[in-house]
């Protein structure tokens, strides 16, 4: 049974991290030139694996006509990016957690 929330990915997980870790190296390098304070601005960044997360989980809206989904598919698309990148899986589960106390 194929899932109605597969995507066709552009690339493996190590590759979307590489690119996850150079856009958020460029969000650090963009605010310390601005006169940010790295002890201020660091916890407010996503990590690199949330990055990734928000990628394949925009991908996924993409594919569903860029219909932003209900909480119920949301968790349904969340779940099955865990389920496709076992590694993101404790990521996957806290950003689960977050959405829901909402």
């Amino acid at each position: 049974m194929v899932s109605e929330f597969r995507v066709q990915r552009r690339a493996s997980l190590e590759v979307l991290r590489a690119e996850a870790s150079e856009e958020r190296d460029t969000v650090v390098h963009e605010r310390l030139l601005a006169g940010g304070d790295p002890w201020e601005f660091m916890e407010e960044l996503p990590t690199v694996d949330e990055l990734v997360i928000y990628l394949l989980r925009a991908e996924a809206i993409i594919t569903n006509a860029g219909m932003s989904p209900s909480p119920t598919r949301e968790y349904r698309v969340l779940r099955q990016i865990a389920l496709e990148h076992p590694a993101l899986t404790r990521t996957v589960w806290r950003m689960i957690g977050q959405f829901a106390e909402q």
